[in-house]
């Protein structure tokens, strides 16, 4: 089962020429996309981006932790935040049952129960411990470079108890995923003789979804990961071609690319129709956002730029969005994931024969029901000359999921040539982070401190 992506509502032929594109500005792009993609393929073969071949790797050892895992530990609790954790957050919404921590093991197909700690909210953790049997759960810490404050921090929380609860035991609690060589993750991995899985130098974090940081939780869910493998496999095939009107992935970069620069249309807004699909879209703000919005162009020139993605679902958001998306400002674009058949079956009973506007609904379902406010919302859309893409799903497993992450993946790569910049780093995001040590003592960060404290207002005149 092949996911499709439909472009014409993004034509002038169905949104008229003032928001609409022509197929001359797309060929138009033709060559700088067949550069871009031969510059891709040749960073690729040296070794530079590691993403595009993560399909083709051996997932042997993977499956066999996870089945270790699973067999021995009934809780599986994440700490990672950013790609560490909305990745494998979305395999696990979009192919577990809907309520899988609620459901008893033998439900679950005797897996453990799956838990995302990215936030460092203390209300959250101490939550999360009033409920945790430490003898039965495991701890799968994820940070590429060891330096991740976030991670650390609980990091250092949950080998504090399980230290006190377990003794020696505490390291057969943990699983660490960080850097082949160095940072300190990998130092306290070989330290401590903690079971470890290695993310690819030439992979970063919001890409890291095929790698152990994603792999990992997901088979311990009980999640086919081969079949997500077999997925991302067979998009990578269909994304080999550098012909604009062939690769899915380049066509909607392109078109996106052109709605941003041409038409205005500055933000794009991924609608999931599937509750199980929505952490996708949320797993694609990171991937947007930390890929394509840059300050410099790859010669050093200040350009900024970047769309900005939104995160929407459908029909929920019909009810609180769509009276904006409908009739404000026309600077969105937007993308609705589509499943076109649902994995549960729910009839409309009769009822209520008298009452006209509730009867009409006696003899369909919910899924059709869904679909139904999905494709009229797209045609309200279109017919308001909105722009609007359609990406379908035939159903929600793991092959379809795969080929969907493969595909957005290469779209953000293809994008940042598109804009001229540099799509695998986020230098706005360090800035950040540093004064974030500074302002708790980190060593070699003393002066990021002093600089905030040297900006503060003299009077808060300003503060109520």
């Amino acid at each position: 089962m092949n996911i499709t992506i439909d472009v014409n509502n993004f034509m002038m032929e169905q949104i008229g020429e003032e928001h609409g594109l022509r197929r001359p500005e797309l060929n138009g792009l033709v060559p700088r996309v067949r550069s871009i993609h031969a510059g891709l393929q040749e960073a690729r073969k040296n070794g530079a981006i590691g993403f595009y071949d993560l399909p083709q790797q051996d997932i042997t050892g993977v499956q066999q932790a996870a089945d270790a895992i699973a067999e021995k530990f009934d809780t599986l609790v994440v700490l990672g935040i950013g790609g560490s954790s909305l990745g494998p957050r979305a395999l696990m919404s979009a192919l577990r049952h809907p309520l899988h921590n609620m459901l008893d093991r033998e439900k679950r197909g005797k897996r453990p129960r799956i838990f995302f700690l990215d936030n460092v909210d203390p209300d959250s953790h101490q939550a999360l411990l009033d409920i945790l049997d430490l003898k039965t759960t495991c701890f799968s810490a994820i940070s590429k470079s060891g330096t991740t404050a976030e991670t650390n921090a609980q990091f250092l929380i949950f080998v504090d108890r399980l230290k006190k609860e377990l003794g020696d035991k505490w390291t057969e609690h943990l699983v660490l995923t960080t850097d082949r060589k160095k940072g300190n993750f990998r130092k306290i991995a070989d330290d401590e003789g903690i079971q470890n899985f290695e993310i690819p130098g030439n992979v970063g974090g919001r890409f890291s979804v095929y790698t152990p940081v994603g792999l990992l939780p997901a088979a311990v869910a009980g999640i086919d990961i081969s079949a997500l493998l077999a997925g991302a496999s067979a998009m990578a095939e269909r994304c080999q071609s550098d012909d604009l009107w062939e690769n899915p992935a380049y066509l909607n970069a392109a078109c996106h690319y052109l709605m941003d620069v041409r038409k205005g249309k500055t933000m794009a807004v991924m609608m999931s129709y599937s509750d199980g699909l929505l952490n996708v879209a949320d797993w694609f703000r990171q991937l947007w956002a930390e890929s394509l919005g840059k300050r410099k162009s790859i010669e050093g020139k200040d350009v900024f730029v970047g769309p900005t993605p939104i995160k929407a679902l459908g029909v929920t958001d019909q009810h609180s969005q769509l009276q904006l998306y409908a009739e404000g400002p026309n600077n969105k674009v937007f993308n609705i994931l589509r499943v076109e058949e649902f994995n549960q079956s729910l009839a409309i009973p009769k009822g209520y024969d008298d009452m006209p506007d509730i009867a009409y609904l006696s003899g369909h379902d919910m899924g059709e029901l869904l679909r139904a406010e999905r494709d009229a919302t797209m045609f309200s859309l279109t017919r308001r000359q909105r722009p609007n893409c359609s990406i379908t799903l035939p159903k929600v497993t793991e092959e379809t999921v795969g080929q969907l992450l493969y595909m957005l993946e290469v779209q953000t790569a293809v994008s940042g040539g598109l804009y001229n910049i540099d799509p695998f780093d986020q230098p706005g995001v360090e800035m950040s982070k540093q004064f974030t040590y500074g302002l708790l003592g980190r060593q070699g960060f003393e002066e990021k401190k002093q600089e905030m404290d040297s900006t503060k207002p003299g009077k808060d005149d300003l503060v109520l």
